[in-house]
C-alpha cells in the first residue's frame, strides 16, 4: 500500500492535527494518526508518518506546550519545555544501536516542539498498562502491598501488543546494553529508567529514550555517588523522574549512581512479570513510596515464581536497598539468562549495518540460519526480515543474506510469504545479480516456486531460469540453471524445453565434456525434460548424444541408463528395436566388464540391457512369424511331423457297423495250399489272379500309406512259405504278417498304425463307410519270431479286430485298376481269409 493512501486514512479532520500542521516539521513528513505516547507523564505524542524524500517510515514525537499550562506558572511552563527539548539533544548525541535513533531534530513553534525518530510502535508503558488493565478487568488483586494509591491513567494510551518470552529476554538485554553504554562510554547516569522511557519499535527491539534528567557521573566506574534532586511536590510531575521507579539512595540521600540505576532497571523487570504493576505504587506521594519502599523485600519475593528461573537471582539483587548487592550493567548482560543463540542473533541484526561484508557473510551464511529454527516466526516478520531488505541490495553480501532468507521462504506459509516477502523479493529477482547470488537463487529456485503465485511464476521467476541458459556466459550459472530445472522441471513448459534448455545443454556438454560433474548435470537435465521434447528431437538430438558417449564413471553410466530406461518405458520416446541393436547395446555391453562398476550399479546396467533385448526378441519373433506364414521351415514343422507321425498314433478300437467276423478252424496247410493257388504278393500284398473268384464279393484293401517308408530292419519277401509249426504258433501270422518296424524302444502300445478301406466290391451289398481300420502286411517268419508276442499284439488290442487278424492270412487277389500315391496296382480284390467268415449283416 502506498504511504500517502495509509495515512490518507490515519487523519483525522479537526483541531486534532491543528497542532502539527503548525509545526515546521510538517514540511518534511507526512504525518498520520497518533499511536502511542512517551516521556514523563506520557507528555510525547507518537504519531506515524513517512518522510516526504524518501518515503522512509518513521515516527513523529510531538510535544503539546499548552499541557503544561494547566501548572498556572509560567515558569514551570518554561521549565518543562526545556527538559524536554534538551532530551532531544542528548538522544541526538548518544547514538547507540540500543538507543532510541533520531532521524530528525527538533522543530518549534509557539505551540508544539516535534522531532522525527525511527519507526515506534508503543512505549512499554502502552503496553503495560493494556496489561494491566486486563488484569484489573479480570478481577486480579493487585500483587502489591501495604497503602497504594492507584495513579491517575487518563494520559496513558493503552496499546495492544504481546511479547513472547524471547521478547522479554532481548528487551531487557537491550536496555541493559543501553544502560552500559551510558555509564561506561557517555559517563552519564540516566536517572529515569521506566516503562515510559522504554520504546517498542516496529522491528520489536526495545530501545532507551527518555533522556530528560541526565547527569554526569565523577570518576571512571560510575560507582562512586553525585549529588541529585529528590522528588518533591513543590516541581511539577512532568518536570521530575517517575517516583515509582527511583533508586532509595536518591529519595533518601539525595544521591545516585549507575547502581540507581540498575535499581530502576530491577523494578521494571518485576512491573514486567507482574501484569505491569509495578510494585511501589506510591501515587506521587513521598511518604507512601517510604512506606512502600520498606516491604519491597516482600513484594520481590510474592512475584518471584512468575519470573524466569535464570533471572530470578538477579532481580532480587537488582531491587535490594543495599547499592552493593545490584549488579552492574556490564555483569548483569553476562548472566545465563541472556546467553542464547538466538538472542545473539537478534543483537548482531541490530549494528548488522555497522559491520564489514566478511563479517556479514559469515553471520548471514551460518550463525543466522542456524539459529532462525529458534527464533519466533513472529519475529522473522517483524524483525529478521526487514533488517536483511537493507543487505539484499548489496552485490557482495546478496548470495550469502540469500541463505537465511530462503529458509524463511521455505518455512512460510503461503500468506506470509505473499504479503511480507514477496513484494521485496520481486526487487532482487529483476535487478542484475553477482555470479554467487545467481548460483544460489537458481540452485534453491524450487523453494521459491513452491510458494510464487502462478501467475508470477511465469512473469519473475522462470525468466530468470532462462536467461541462466542464454544470457550467462559463467559456466557456474549454467550449471546452476541445469540443477534448477531437475527441481523445477514440472514448472517449465514444453516450448522453452525444446527451444531454450535442450540446445543450450548440448553446448555445455560439448564444452565440457571432459567434466564428469557438468556431464552428470546435463545427463539428469536431459532426463527431467525427456517428456516435453518431440519425438524427432529425441531421436535426432537426445539419442546421438547418449550413444556417443563412451563413460567409465559409475555415476554417468547410471544416469544413461536411467534415460535408457524412461525411454524403454514408452514407445513415444521412439527407441527403436533398430537402435537398441545397432546404437545403444553396442555402446553399453563394454561397461558390463567395467571393474569400476559395483554389484548394484552391474545389476541395474544388466538389467536394461536384458530389457532391450526382450524388445527385440518379442519383436523379432512377432515379425519372423509372421514372414513365414507361407514359408514353411524345417525347424518349425520339425515338431509338427514328430506329433503326427504313425509312430506316436495310438488307434481307439474299431468297430465296422454290421460287421460280423467268425473264425474258421482251417489247418495252416490249407491256408498255405489255398495262397499258393491265387497268386502271389507284390509290395506285402497278395493279388489274386482271377477277378471272378469266388472271394472276390470280399471287402477290397486299399493301402492307405503307400509311401511308407521302411526302416532297415524290417525284412520283406515277395512270396512266404510257412511251416506248418509255426501256423499256430502264438502271436504268429501264417501266410504273411505286419511289415513290423524293429525298435527295442518301441512298446506295445506304440507300434505304428495303419489305415484300410473297406468298400464292398463291385456290385456287393456291403454299406458304405467312411472308417478305417489297422492293416496288416506281411513280413517274413524271422521278423515275426525274433518278436515277443507282447511286441506283436497290444495288450489292450488282444482280443479285438487285429488279433483275430492276427490269426489268419489275407489274400488280396486283382480285381480292378487301383492308384495309391502314385502307385498303380491292377485286379488287386481282397480274398477271403481261410480263417475268417466276414459278413455283413
Amino acid at each position: 500500500m502506498p504511504a500517502t493512501a495509509m495515512f490518507s486514512k490515519f487523519k483525522s479532520g479537526g483541531t486534532a492535527q491543528s497542532p502539527l500542521e503548525t509545526n515546521p516539521i510538517a514540511h518534511h513528513f507526512e504525518i498520520g494518526k497518533q499511536i502511542a505516547s512517551a516521556g514523563p507523564e506520557l507528555v510525547w505524542k507518537i504519531h506515524d508518518a513517512y518522510r516526504k524524500t524518501d518515503s522512509k517510515e518513521c515516527s513523529i514525537f510531538l510535544f503539546e506546550k499548552r499541557c503544561a499550562e494547566k501548572l498556572h506558572k509560567p515558569k514551570r511552563k518554561e521549565t518543562v519545555t526545556e527538559i524536554l527539548r534538551s532530551s532531544v539533544k542528548q538522544l541526538e548525541r548518544f547514538r547507540h544501536p540500543k538507543i532510541l535513533q533520531v532521524l530528525h531534530p527538533i522543530e518549534e513553534c509557539p505551540e508544539t516542539l516535534a522531532f522525527a525518530t525511527e519507526r515506534i510502535l508503543a512505549s512499554l508503558a502502552n503496553v503495560l498498562a493494556f496489561y494491566q488493565e486486563g488484569s484489573m478487568n479480570s478481577g486480579t488483586p493487585p500483587a502489591t502491598g501495604g497503602s497504594q494509591q492507584q495513579p491517575a491513567r487518563s494520559t496513558t494510551l493503552s496499546r495492544e501488543y504481546h511479547f513472547l518470552d524471547i521478547e522479554y529476554k532481548y528487551g531487557i538485554l537491550q536496555i541493559t546494553e543501553a544502560l552500559s553504554f551510558l555509564h561506561y562510554t557517555g559517563h552519564v547516569l540516566h536517572r529515569n529508567v521506566c516503562p515510559a522511557s522504554i520504546l517498542v519499535t516496529k522491528k520489536g527491539t526495545w530501545k532507551l529514550a527518555g533522556l530528560e534528567f541526565t547527569e554526569r557521573v565523577n570518576d571512571v566506574d560510575g560507582v562512586e555517588p553525585v549529588q541529585c534532586q529528590p522528588w518533591t511536590s513543590r516541581l511539577s510531575k512532568m518536570a521530575q523522574p517517575n517516583l515509582d521507579y527511583t533508586a532509595p539512595e536518591t529519595q533518601t540521600q539525595s544521591c545516585c549512581s549507575i547502581l540507581s540505576d540498575m535499581f530502576s532497571l530491577g523494578m521494571v523487570i518485576c512491573a514486567i512479570f507482574n501484569q505491569g504493576k509495578p510494585l511501589i505504587v506510591a501515587g506521587n506521594s513521598t511518604s507512601a513510596y517510604l512506606k512502600q519502599l520498606e516491604v519491597l523485600e516482600d513484594q520481590v519475593q510474592n512475584i518471584l515464581p512468575r519470573i524466569p528461573i535464570p533471572l530470578q537471582e538477579a532481580t532480587v539483587r537488582l531491587a535490594s536497598r543495599d547499592t552493593r548487592q545490584r549488579p552492574t550493567a556490564q555483569l548483569l548482560s553476562l548472566i545465563k539468562y541472556f546467553s542464547d543463540p538466538a538472542v545473539h542473533a537478534l543483537q548482531f541484526i541490530d549494528v548488522i549495518n555497522m559491520k564489514d561484508p566478511s563479517q556479514k557473510n559469515h553471520f548471514l551464511r551460518s550463525t543466522l540460519k542456524e539459529a532462525l529454527p529458534y527464533i519466533p516466526k513472529k519475529l522473522w516478520y517483524q524483525h529478521v526480515w526487514p533488517s536483511l531488505q537493507p543487505e539484499m541490495k548489496l552485490q557482495d553480501v546478496l548470495a550469502a543474506a540469500l541463505h537465511p532468507v530462503l529458509y524463511i521462504i521455505q518455512e512460510s506459509t503461503q500468506k506470509e510469504y505473499e504479503h511480507a516477502i514477496l513484494p521485496s523479493l520481486r526487487v532482487i529477482l529483476s535487478t542484475p545479480k553477482s555470479i554467487q547470488a545467481s548460483v544460489m537463487l537458481l540452485e534453491n529456485l524450487h523453494i521459491i516456486l513452491e510458494k510464487t503465485p502462478k501467475d508470477d511464476i511465469y512473469t519473475e521467476v522462470l525468466p530468470i531460469l532462462y536467461d541462466a541458459f542464454t544470457k550467462s556466459g559463467a559456466i557456474q550459472i549454467q550449471t546452476a540453471a541445469m540443477v534448477a530445472v531437475t527441481n523445477v522441471y514440472e514448472y517449465v513448459d514444453a516450448g522453452a524445453a525444446r527451444g531454450t534448455i535442450l540446445p543450450s545443454t548440448k553446448l555445455i556438454y560439448f564444452n565440457n565434456c571432459s567434466d564428469m560433474k557438468i556431464v552428470s548435470h546435463v545427463l539428469s537435465c536431459i532426463e527431467k525434460i525427456l517428456d516435453k521434447l518431440d519425438k524427432s528431437q529425441i531421436i535426432d538430438e537426445v539419442l546421438p548424444l547418449l550413444y556417443e558417449m563412451r563413460p567409465t564413471d559409475p555415476q554417468i553410466i547410471l544416469k544413461v541408463v536411467s534415460i535408457y530406461r524412461l525411454m524403454l518405458s514408452d514407445k513415444k520416446f521412439g527407441l527403436s528395436v533398430n537402435l537398441m541393436a545397432t546404437k545403444v547395446m553396442p555402446s553399453l555391453l563394454p561397461q558390463t566388464v567395467n571393474p569400476s562398476l559395483n554389484l548394484e550399479q552391474f545389476t541395474i546396467l544388466l538389467e536394461v540391457l536384458q530389457e532391450m533385448l526382450d524388445q527385440i526378441d518379442r519383436n523379432q519373433r512377432n515379425k519372423l512369424k509372421l514372414d513365414n506364414l507361407s514359408l514353411p521351415s524345417p525347424e518349425r514343422h520339425r515338431p509338427l511331423r514328430h506329433q503326427y507321425s504313425s509312430d506316436n498314433m495310438h488307434v481307439p478300437p474299431f468297430n465296422i457297423p454290421n460287421l460280423r467276423i467268425e473264425q474258421r478252424k482251417t489247418s495252416s496247410a490249407e491256408d498255405m495250399a489255398r495262397k499258393n493257388s491265387t497268386g502271389g504278393m507284390l509290395g506285402g500284398w497278395w493279388f489274386g489272379a482271377s477277378p471272378s473268384s469266388p472271394d472276390s464279393n470280399f471287402l477290397r484293401v486299399v493301402n492307405a500309406f503307400p509311401n511308407r517308408r521302411l526302416s532297415d530292419n524290417t525284412l520283406m519277401t515277395p512270396k512266404i512259405r510257412i511251416a506248418p509249426s509255426c501256423a499256430s504258433s502264438p502271436g504268429g501270422t501264417p501266410g504273411g504278417g505286419l511289415p513290423i518296424r524293429r525298435h527295442s524302444s518301441i512298446g506295445p502300445q506304440e507300434r505304428r498304425g495303419s489305415t484300410v478301406n473297406l468298400s464292398p466290391p463291385t456290385g456287393g451289398s456291403m454299406p458304405n463307410t467312411s472308417s478305417s481300420v489297422p492293416f496288416l502286411l506281411s513280413s517274413s517268419m524271422q521278423s515275426i519270431r525274433s518278436r515277443r508276442p507282447s511286441a506283436v499284439l497290444g495288450g489292450s488290442q488282444g482280443s479285438g479286430l487285429l488279433q483275430q487278424l492276427g490269426s489268419g492270412m489275407v489274400r488280396l487277389t486283382s480285381s480292378s485298376h487301383q492308384q495309391a500315391n502314385g502307385r498303380v496296382f491292377t485286379n488287386s480284390t481282397v480274398r477271403k481269409c481261410p480263417s475268417l467268415n466276414i459278413t455283413f449283416s
